[in-house]
């Protein structure tokens, strides 16, 4: 195990935190926050501090680097970049207690959209913009800008390409060029662009700039943190119509975003994955609209609650312009069904990822038709190309761990008391990275009625369900701690 280089890594990646923390300080300062800046102020030392800690233990670190170091480095990473990213909320004493503080920002990193604030709208604009960012900075990822910007990011045996791996979402990554560094600029960059479109057209819809800017942060990591308490209820029409289309959006697979540059536009049509998600979202948006109609004066309004609700939960952005948990049971089966499926890998939503569930139901017919012809060799395709037999294991791994984690969960927040409902959709809703769940924690309501077990429970699953399991798991795995 390289210790060293972890450390070496953990000190650059709380270097830029605090340099993430600067904009939201000038913002309290010209707002005349004092709390605010003196929570920033002493938030950015605190990270300074444990920067330089780390930059001292890692002199003359050897730059090898493996899997194992990988995963424990970004497991390692996001959670102390949530420990630290909490402290401008302790401090400045806006949510004064520190795990409430730690849920809020863990749910912001992991673009869960998950809150304990029974009122967002009393917080500082500074810390709303804080406590939005992180959602964005989250939602591409905080060692991918990492990787993309940083001088010297491809140094060490198999540095890029280990983090890359651990941190992206979805059974597998590859490249889009040669040097993963590149590959992660242009993920980035295509992530900028799309996310000032969305900044445009919210203030073409006469959003005043601060709330475009948290709102779009907020749609771009697929997280849901709103700075009204309503959410997006209040908003008009076309504002409401905008989200809807750019949460689709980001939760498409940045690589057919890069395809569409290269004009490459048959690839990704026949995407088998695209064809997926597309088609879930389109039959549930019809589904829920019929079932329903009777709730709202218009046609136009169901489906345009529909859709919002649709988009916002299947890319696990978690907004919303109606109190879904009075729908019919009919619509909210299916809103749970979208929680676990989830938006398209290498995109910023959770859940299982439609390119995944994918792969797991072809394996299963893979499985089922080798039952009944024992002799026959199948393979499994995906856009026609032979999938590889260990990123079915790894689907397959996965699916066993989430569930396994999932009854976990549920059973240990069942101490609290509440409802099956609550607790199963607050687990659900937490390691899926979605935000509202239904009952007494559907998107009219909050987090802060479960005891701090609980949220430290939730707080494991946003960071397991955001990180893909692994990276989290092997934290607690002592052959991950041993020398080689």
């Amino acid at each position: 195990m390289n210790y060293k280089m972890i450390a070496r890594f953990m000190s650059r990646i709380l270097l830029m935190e605090a340099a993430f923390m600067l904009p939201a300080l000038i913002i309290s300062a010209v707002d005349g926050v004092g709390d605010a800046v003196f929570g920033f102020v002493c938030g950015i030392l605190i990270t300074l501090a444990v920067s330089a800690v780390m930059g001292l233990i890692s002199r003359n670190a050897q730059l090898k680097f493996y899997a194992r170091e990988g995963l424990i480095c970004v497991g390692l990473s996001w959670i102390v970049l949530s420990i630290m990213g909490c402290l401008p909320f302790v401090i400045s004493g806006e949510i004064p207690f520190f795990v409430d503080a730690l849920f809020e920002t863990v749910s912001g990193f992991t673009t869960t959209g998950a809150s304990i604030l029974p009122e967002v709208e009393k917080l500082s604009r500074g810390i709303l913009y804080w406590r939005s960012f992180t959602h964005w900075v989250g939602g591409m990822g905080v060692l991918v800008f990492l990787l993309a910007f940083s001088p010297g990011g491809e140094k060490g045996i198999g540095f890029t390409m280990h983090l890359l791996r651990a941190e992206s979402p979805g059974p597998d990554i590859g490249k889009l060029v040669p040097h993963i560094k590149d590959t992660a600029k242009i993920l980035y960059i295509l992530y900028v662009i799309i996310t000032l479109l969305n900044i445009l057209f919210l203030v073409l819809g006469k959003m005043p700039f601060f709330e475009a800017i948290c709102t779009a942060f907020g749609a771009a990591g697929t997280g849901g943190f709103g700075i009204k308490n309503d959410s997006m209820a209040s908003y008009s029409p076309y504002i409401q119509n905008v989200c809807t289309v750019f949460m689709l959006l980001f939760g498409v697979n940045f690589s057919c975003y890069y395809l569409v540059m290269l004009r490459h536009f048959k690839s990704v049509i026949k995407d088998e994955e695209i064809r997926m998600y597309f088609g879930i979202v389109l039959v549930s948006i019809i589904l829920i609209s019929l079932n329903i109609r009777g709730l709202y004066p218009t046609l136009e309004e169901t489906i345009r609650h529909a859709a919002f609700q649709v988009s916002s939960i299947i890319t696990t952005t978690g907004f919303a312009t109606t109190d879904f948990d009075l729908w019919p049971s009919f619509s909210k089966a299916i809103i749970l069904c979208l929680m676990v499926v989830g938006a398209c890998a290498g995109s910023t939503g959770g859940g299982i990822k439609c390119g995944r569930a994918l792969l797991i139901l072809k394996s299963l017919r893979r499985n089922i038709h080798q039952a009944l012809r024992p002799n026959q060799v199948q393979v499994v395709r995906n856009n026609g190309r032979r999938v590889d037999e260990r990123v079915l294991r790894n689907a397959d791994a996965y699916l066993a761990a989430y569930v396994v984690i999932i009854i976990a969960s549920f059973i240990i927040v069942s101490l609290d008391g509440f409802s099956i409902t609550t607790n199963f959709s607050a687990v659900l809703s937490c390691f899926n990275n979605i935000g509202p769940g239904l009952d007494a924690v559907g998107p009219t309501c909050n987090f802060s009625i479960y005891s701090v077990l609980s949220k430290l429970v939730l707080i494991a699953d946003m960071l397991a369900g955001r990180l893909e399991i692994f990276p989290i798991l092997v934290l607690f795995s002592k052959s991950s701690w041993k020398p080689r």
